[in-house]
This record gives structure tokens, sequence and C-alpha cells, in this order.
């Protein structure tokens, strides 16, 4: 599989989503994971910037973009769920063949569904879509952006459950829990509303990984 499908950044796009109103911002920071937790969860520090191409995505396909669930609750695993992650991880790497946008499109960036070819976030898109159809909430499935074994960027899905935060990775057909992956975690969706989007990472001033955030991102 290929690797390296995310855009570095050191810096925030001037491109953002549409501006989050003052209550919805507010939930957000009133639920922020900032106490420590026990390894399987993921640390949450604060808000960040949506990636670039994220926000053409919704924009586009909206209804994708929509909560399907509320509340705070860790979906509850069970083996047969567990088992529906790893049956629809190891199918969407067979079905699809990786290529970069460039290669597909003839554009750096474009996050989109996948019919046969994607990179990572399409990859996970795919993913986030199928479980949703087979009964997943959104707030359990979280689009995110790591910085890989080769330090580059890479898009993943995780699944937000009351046993851990597993990693669905076009990359590994096993399903993994987060902290058994060589990943530094950067940002990922929130669960309380799918548009927003919350750091991983605890130091702000080092550069980040913006999927898809480029000023020009058709250069």
């Amino acid at each position: 599989m290929r690797v390296g499908c995310v855009s570095l950044g050191v810096a925030l796009s001037i491109l953002a989503a549409a501006p989050v109103n003052a209550q919805e911002t507010a939930a957000i920071d009133r639920s922020l994971e900032r106490s420590v937790r026990a390894p399987q969860y993921m640390r949450v520090y604060a808000n960040a910037q949506p990636p670039y191409g994220f926000v053409r995505f919704c924009e586009v396909q909206p209804n994708e973009c929509v909560a399907t669930s509320v509340g705070d609750a860790r979906f509850q695993m069970t083996p047969e769920r567990l088992s529906e992650l790893d049956e629809v991880n190891r199918a969407v790497n067979r079905e699809i063949e990786p290529a970069t946008d460039a290669e597909i499109y003839g554009v750096n960036e474009l996050w989109t569904i996948p019919k046969t070819r994607g990179d990572c976030e399409d990859f996970a898109l795919l993913k986030r879509q199928r479980l949703i159809a087979r009964g997943w909430p959104s707030n359990a499935l979280l689009l995110t952006v790591v910085r890989d074994e080769k330090n580059e960027g890479h898009a993943i899905l995780t699944a937000r459950t009351s046993q851990g935060d597993f990693v669905l990775d076009n990359k590994i057909e096993a399903v993994r829990l987060w902290n058994n992956t060589p990943y530094q975690f950067v940002m990922r969706q929130s669960y309380i509303d799918p548009k927003v989007w919350v750091s991983l990472d605890a130091d702000p001033s080092s550069p980040g990984v913006m999927a898809g955030v480029k000023s020009n991102p058709e250069n």
C-alpha cells in the first residue's frame, strides 16, 4: 500500500470550514478529554483546523458530514462489532486500488468516497460509510490524521469504543488499538460534531500534519 498520501504543512490553511457558532464551540470545549485516561483511549487537547480536503468534501457531500447520533458515551464494543470492524477494513482494502489524487483526478488533494481507486482518506471515508450502514453511530467513527512510521502524513479511521480507540488502516489488514501502531496522532474529528476537528498533539508549536491543507491545493 502507498504511504504518505496526506499533505504535510507547518501552518494552518487560510481556507477553513464554515465558522462554528459559539454554542457549538462551548460544547466542544466542555467535552475535551483533558484528563489522563487509560492508554487505550486517545487524549484530546484543543480544537483544530479542519483539513482543507475534508471541508471541500463536506461541501460536495453534506449528507456524509452530519451526526447520526448524539451523546458522548463510547460505543459498546462486542466480539460481533469487532468482527465488523475487521471485515470492513479488510474488504475495503481488497476492493480499492491505492492511487494518488493526481493519478486519478489530476489534482493534488480531493477527498471522496472511492469506487475502484483512492488514497488513504478515501479508504477511511468508505469504511466509515459502510460501518454507519451497519448501524454504527457517527460519533464512534472518526476520521483521523497521523504521521506514519516515515514521518509522512497519513489518514485513517478510528473507532471510538468502550474497549478503546481502534484503527482501521489501508496499510494494515488487522484492526489494532491506536497505541499499538507506530503513528504519531495529530488530529481527528470531534465525536460531538463531525465537522469540527480536535488536536491530539500536546505541542501546538510543533509542525502539524494538515491533511489537504494548502494555500493553493491545485498546485
